[in-house]
């Protein structure tokens, strides 16, 4: 099979080094990227042929789509005529239905959508999958198979994709963002910086792992680091005292709706 990965930027590129890990083979691989120099560079890296979205296109039996969701139009634009029969078209692009892809290339064509994110380059991605309309089980499973080497992959119907992007797709900043906070608050509570940054990272990438491999909800989890009286209880408590768990809630929620604003155009 091969596959070409048109718009390879960052996200592109770590899909690419997945793929070749996981045994594809480069001759059956190809890239497009917009600079020239950044396809010299894929071309340098990684061996694999660069070509333009049309030929791309014409050549490919899957297409990854991972340009910008601003940019999917003019890139579909550019290959909706070459598209072969039966090509699987793969879109990782935030607000981008399977609908809209499948009104603008030939009748017929099987679309598959993908939230993922930025974790995929560290190979510990989250990825959730939606067929379209022309979708078979065994394309599905191809386009799992893309994301299986870079992290976990779940299916999830395409009307939850957008509150996919607002728990997972923006996930990873919300945790940067949190890590920051507690990170300045070693800071003042008088660690040095490098200090504080190292308890915290390993401390989170402790508690990560035992909520994906210990079986336990996060609420026993929690409690069996409270005790009665001490000192997590009490910073919890001043945690909702300042409206943490709300803001939270508030904050997916605006999230989802900007999924859904960019859905509509």
């Amino acid at each position: 099979m091969t596959v070409a990965i048109l718009g390879t930027g960052k996200l592109g590129e770590a899909l690419l080094a997945g793929l070749l890990r996981s045994g594809h083979a480069v001759d059956n691989l190809l890239v497009t990227a917009r600079q020239p120099d950044r396809a010299a560079t894929l071309t340098r890296t990684y061996g694999v042929a660069a070509v333009t979205n049309a030929d791309a296109a014409a050549k490919a039996d899957l297409l990854l789509l991972t340009v910008k969701p601003q940019d999917m139009a003019v890139l579909v634009d550019q290959i909706s005529g070459v598209v072969a029969p039966g090509t699987l078209v793969v879109s990782v692009a935030a607000g981008i239905t399977t609908a809209f892809l499948e009104a603008r290339l030939p009748a017929g064509t099987p679309v598959v959508r993908v939230m993922t994110n930025t974790p995929v380059l560290v190979d510990e991605a989250m990825s959730a999958v939606s067929p379209g309309s022309h979708v078979s089980a065994e394309q599905l499973g191809r386009a799992e198979a893309l994301f299986a080497p870079v992290g976990r992959v779940v299916r999830v119907p395409e009307s939850q994709q957008d509150a996919v992007t607002a728990l997972s797709g923006s996930g990873p900043a919300y945790f940067f963002y949190l890590v920051e906070a507690m990170i300045d608050a070693g800071i003042l509570l008088g660690l040095p910086r490098s200090v504080a940054a190292e308890l915290i990272t390993q401390t989170a990438l402790g508690a990560a792992v035992m909520l994906r491999d210990g079986g336990q909800h996060p609420v026993l989890l929690r409690e069996a680091v409270t005790s009665p009286g001490g000192t997590t209880i009490t910073a919890i408590r001043e945690l909702e005292n300042h409206g943490v768990r709300a803001a939270l809630l508030a904050a997916l929620e605006a999230a989802r709706d900007r999924s859904r604003a960019l859905a509509a155009g």
